[in-house]
């Protein structure tokens, strides 16, 4: 039996080869050279301690704008795609005829590439595109704009984008956890007299607390880590309105200040690894 055990052990070892190198090796790498002062006009590496973060929080600088920006973006997304994603499988979770087919085309935006999202809505929200001939046709053309070219307007769009592609992944699991609850609780909770809002926050709502805690750290994880629907829609513009943290390590690291970009990467990953356990550790309880 012990053999048998430590035979079934061997099998690990390829994926855990794979993943320390892939993944582990990187990230102490990357947080090693955070402290240094490595870029491209110099082959010499220097210890710099806590310079590059402490240039990160830099108020001259446009780092914490784009820190402010990626933390809006996350609060913002994750809400919508939350709540739009419960209202439509609470929607889907009824029987009726095109129902299958509904599902498949609200989830649809979700296995679509981020890039051709971002052609299609950059025509689409641009001065004379779709959009703006829609509210001129309504005649609401005080409200038109170029959407993704007003500071005002640009990270509200980008975000509207991010959530109108994701609302299908938080619908399937939302559908998922909705389908594993027992009718028997509401139709016991039926013969109580309990109404349609009583049957939700009593029964549907704890019973979905699973399903809202991955759909909460998957889309957190995702909103911290921004990085191709904003290079798609904006690059960072006008201007860095709508400049996260990702873009500002992709363009910072394209300039060849290797320690700041790293730097960068490994605030972001600290700040996404801490979310996830906070969430865990307040949501854990109450399933249980």
């Amino acid at each position: 039996m012990y053999k048998k055990k430590i035979y079934k052990t061997w099998f690990l070892v390829p994926a855990l080869f794979i993943y320390c190198v892939f993944f582990i090796l990187p990230v102490v790498v990357g947080i090693g050279y955070s402290f240094t002062n490595w870029n491209s006009m110099s082959s010499e590496i220097k210890f710099v301690g806590l310079r590059n973060y402490i240039e990160i929080f830099n108020p001259k600088n446009s780092y914490l704008l784009a820190i402010k920006n990626t933390f809006v973006f996350t609060v913002f997304a994750t809400t919508g795609k939350i709540v739009i994603g419960l209202a439509l499988a609470l929607f889907f979770n009824r029987p009726f005829k095109t129902q299958q087919i509904l599902r498949g085309i609200y989830f649809m935006p979700f296995a679509i590439s981020s890039l051709i999202i971002g052609i299609v809505f950059t025509s689409i929200l641009a001065p004379d595109g779709v959009l703006n001939t829609i509210l001129g046709g309504m005649g609401l053309e005080a409200l038109a704009r170029g959407w993704l070219t007003n500071k005002h307007t640009a990270l509200g769009s980008v975000i509207a984008v991010e959530i109108w592609k994701s609302i299908g992944l938080n619908m399937v699991i939302f559908l998922a956890g909705l389908q594993m609850i027992d009718k028997d609780y509401y139709e016991a909770a039926e013969l109580d007299g309990a109404g349609k809002i009583a049957l939700f926050r009593y029964i549907t709502l704890p019973f979905l607390l699973p399903s809202i805690t991955i759909n909460l750290i998957l889309n957190t994880i995702h909103g911290l880590k921004v990085f191709d629907i904003v290079m798609s829609l904006t690059n960072g513009g006008p201007g860095n309105s709508t400049q996260v943290i990702n873009t500002f390590v992709f363009k910072t690291y394209g300039m060849g200040a290797y320690g700041l970009s790293n730097a960068l990467s490994t605030f972001i990953f600290i700040v996404t690894t801490l979310i996830a356990l906070a969430t865990l550790k307040i949501i854990a309880p109450k399933e249980a």
